[in-house]
């Protein structure tokens, strides 16, 4: 799967949007902005390789992206949470 939400400031806000999103999810204690947006850019390729893993093909717009950057993020940020206990 293609992850193009297009152009660099599209990744940021896929990747604040993702980071902010999987914080909820996880009920983590947050990690800021700029860390918010690492773990969703992150976070997009984690998704993007569990997609590959499970053959999913096609391109992905924006709402597209930001489902497969939060899945990503999520994951990362359980690995994350279990890693600090």
């Amino acid at each position: 799967m293609d992850l193009d939400p297009g152009g660099l400031f599209s990744w940021l806000i896929v990747g604040l949007l993702a980071g902010w999103i999987a914080g909820i999810v996880t009920r983590g204690q947050g990690f800021g902005c700029i860390t918010n947006v690492v773990i969703g850019v992150i976070g997009a390729l984690i998704g993007g390789l569990i997609l590959e893993v499970l053959n999913v093909d096609g391109a992905a717009g924006f709402l597209e992206s930001l489902a497969i950057a939060t899945l990503g993020a999520v994951v990362l940020l359980a690995i994350a949470n279990l890693a600090r206990r």
